[in-house]
């Protein structure tokens, strides 16, 4: 398997009303919001900041003995910490955080989101954390070995990404498409897909410790990850930038991520 490098850049890159229903996940300690912040809508709940979070997506957000955890979950604990409020996170669908109604129960969408024009129009983004290509990956003997031949062939996607986006643009007939990461990897792995098309974090990371499975393809799309802020809430787009800056310059991006994905 090819070893899929992730960089942290410190590029900036700043850039209805529908009930959804969410269930809370998870949280960790902090302390009551001030009323200058109530005012403005932040926190959309008194006293905690609301993470909206697409979970399974290993190794970005997942459960583990009951708890949120995950690369996505230690940056939110962070910005939390920063704004001295208890973190509550959200399990949401993707698709509701790509249409930027999370606004509607969350502060933020810490998820793996790619930053997209599309997704700009309806959402602004903080500094990049993360860039994160697409990626190809097909189980030996299936005879993927390229975008190619993999038209043809089922491969699975998760919906509403840039993965099922850019599968579509490449001419491959046969996806099929799961609402979660972790639907999209056990069909692989039970052979009901032939490759998974989808982001490098996540997908390498699937099949890091897993024979029969490999890297077939790599698309440098240029994608880069952000958090997701509510349009006009510059309060709160300043409070995550300063946190991501903080974690950047003190190293501990850096640690988060051999944490997480065992590599620099």
């Amino acid at each position: 398997m090819r070893r899929i490098k992730k960089n942290f850049v410190s590029t900036l890159a700043v850039s209805s009303v529908a009930l959804l229903a969410l269930t809370a996940c998870g949280s960790s300690g902090g302390s009551d919001s001030s009323s200058d912040e109530a005012s403005s809508g932040f926190p959309v709940n008194a006293g905690k900041f609301t993470v909206c979070s697409d979970i399974p997506y290993e190794p970005f957000e997942f459960v583990k003995d009951g708890k949120n955890v995950g690369f996505d979950m230690d940056i939110a604990a962070e910005i939390a910490t920063d704004a001295k409020l208890e973190l509550n996170v959200i399990d949401a669908s993707f698709d509701s955080i790509e249409s930027g109604l999370f606004s509607v129960k969350c502060d933020v969408a810490i998820s793996s989101v790619s930053i997209t024009d599309a997704r700009k129009a309806k959402m602004d983004f903080s500094t990049p954390y993360m860039d994160d290509d697409l990626v190809l990956i097909a189980a030996d003997g299936s005879g993927v070995t390229d975008i190619e031949s993999a038209k043809g062939k089922k491969v699975g996607v998760q919906q509403a990404t840039t993965g099922e986006k850019y599968a579509k643009e490449q001419g491959l007939k046969d996806t099929i498409g799961y609402e979660d990461a972790g639907l999209q990897t056990q069909a692989l792995l039970a052979g009901q897909v032939d490759a998974l098309l989808g982001n490098q974090s996540v997908l390498g990371y699937t099949i890091k410790d897993k024979p029969g499975y490999k890297v077939v393809a790599d698309f440098k799309t240029g994608e880069q990850l952000g958090v997701a802020v509510p349009k006009d809430k510059s309060e709160t787009l300043d409070l995550v930038n300063g946190t991501l800056k903080r974690l950047t310059d003190a190293g501990t991006m850096e640690e988060l991520t051999v944490k997480w994905f065992g590599e620099k």
